[in-house]
């Protein structure tokens, strides 16, 4: 992106500020139902006294069911962006969403005080999920389209934002039991947790036309300087002149003269525009079909799928029900912390890793070989104490071995999913780097989706 010496400074980094809490605001939904499950399970896994022995009511597989009805909208959306976003104006759609999540938060912060039977509360609980994941959805996919407009490194800064979420609501989940108070007031904290984070996500995106730096890059008319394709600078026939040869000198001047490349600008706006020459590579401005760069990035696509399925057919529907072998107070930190802080942390680690080292190499054998060998941690952590188990044996029963299974499979599962996106767009050329960044976050939706499914079977086969 050219930079024009009139462009504002972030003034404070504020900027950044904003796009760490947004990115941050955009995972909250998910990873505060995940981490609350043992909330959910005590809740909804309750025992009675039938004929003198206690028994349990039902089975509801709660992991499992958050799970998938987390990652479906986020598929579904996915789909659906084009559709939406054309007819949604951007403000509705983030602000809309960021309101209704905040909305239903609200919804589950109350619920904690108020006594449901068991299956009443159940599908309330579900209904919530899929609703404010799928404004999570759409959240998201604005915020990427926003983010995209501004500096590489702002996309750094969001990304960076949702790969603590999980890490915060971790944390959240932590200092709640550490509070010492019942159980209910403990989780009624928790919840109001997110509230108040939805509220600062929802606030900081109404200051951000506030900052002029934003609304350089943002607003339509600095849009239109900075990104406005070579058809609206040139007239037509000009640019189809660009196309049919491959001569970037065609492209600076009108009839031979270069003085007469300011006449290609609507007279009719008023005002001089800088003509910004096109160089070599954009000389063709027709973007390859989906099909052509899907043969170009197909094995990041597989990888980052892969990735995925494998983490989430475990995580957390087999890994939460893991059991320390001993007790007292670290029974009820044992998950939060080995579970969900060190799945969160090392992720967001794996993520980071790529930034000092990128190996193997996009064009190297060894990439998907490596991705493929991570299905080796789905036997090893169904071996662990996994509780209630029916099928298979207890193999690595101490909490050392699970905390460090749990250390290398989020860590790569961070490592390798940052490589594939990283890679895909460097697969193809710049002109479809926009079509190979779309396909990626369809197959990370798909792998999301499909590692929620397996979660089922997997659990039951434990």
């Amino acid at each position: 992106m050219n930079k024009r010496e009139d462009t504002p400074k972030d003034r404070g980094c504020l900027g950044a500020v904003i796009f760490f809490i947004l990115g941050l605001g955009t995972l909250l939904p998910w990873n505060f139902f995940m981490t609350a499950s043992m909330y959910f399970n005590n809740r909804l896994n309750t025992s009675e006294w039938r004929n003198g022995t206690i028994t349990t009511r039902t089975e509801y597989y709660f992991d499992n069911w958050m799970n998938l009805l987390s990652q479906l909208p986020l598929l579904l959306f996915t789909l659906l962006n084009s559709f939406l976003y054309q007819r949604i104006s951007e403000r509705i759609r983030i602000a809309g969403s960021l309101v209704f999540i905040l909305i239903f938060f609200i919804l589950t912060a109350v619920l904690v005080k108020v006594p449901m039977e068991e299956d009443m509360f159940f599908s309330v609980t579900m209904a919530t999920i899929w609703f404010i994941n799928s404004f999570g959805a759409v959240l998201q996919g604005s915020l990427f389209g926003l983010v995209g407009l501004l500096p590489q490194k702002y996309s750094a800064i969001f990304m960076s934002g949702q790969g603590l979420a999980g890490t915060f609501a971790a944390l959240a989940m932590i200092f709640a039991i550490a509070s010492e108070a019942d159980s209910e007031t403990a989780a009624l904290g928790y919840f109001i947790t997110p509230c108040v984070g939805t509220l600062i996500t929802l606030i900081s995106y109404m200051l951000l036309p506030k900052l002029a730096f934003a609304r350089f890059y943002l607003d339509s008319k600095s849009k239109s300087y900075e990104l406005e394709p070579s058809s609206q600078l040139l007239p037509t026939e000009t640019v189809e002149g660009c196309e049919t040869t491959s001569d970037p000198s065609n492209c600076s001047v009108v009839d031979g003269n270069p003085n007469k490349a300011a006449n290609c600008v609507n007279e009719e706006e008023g005002s001089k525009q800088a003509f910004l020459p096109l160089q070599a590579e954009n000389t063709s401005t027709q973007k390859s079909s989906v099909l052509q760069v899907f043969k170009k990035i197909w094995v990041m696509a597989f990888c980052v799928t892969f990735v995925f399925t494998v983490t989430l057919s475990v995580f957390p529907a087999v890994t939460v029900d893991v059991k320390t072998v001993y007790g007292g107070n670290w029974e009820r930190y044992f998950i939060p912390v080995c579970c969900f802080l060190t799945f969160n942390m090392m992720d967001f680690s794996g993520r980071t890793f790529t930034l000092k080292l990128k190996w193997p190499s996009k064009e190297s054998r060894w990439f998907p070989a490596l991705v493929v060998s991570r299905l080796i941690f789905v036997p090893l952590l169904m071996l662990c104490n996994v509780q209630e188990r029916h099928t298979l044996p207890v193999v690595f029963s101490n909490d050392i071995m699970f905390a460090a299974i749990m250390l290398l499979f989020s860590g790569s599962s961070g490592y390798f999913v940052c490589l594939s996106m990283t890679y895909a767009p460097q697969l193809v050329e710049p002109k479809d780097a926009e079509t190979a960044g779309a396909l990626m976050t369809f197959f990370l939706a798909l792998g999301l989706s499909l590692g929620a499914a397996f979660s089922f079977p997997l659990r039951l086969l434990v």
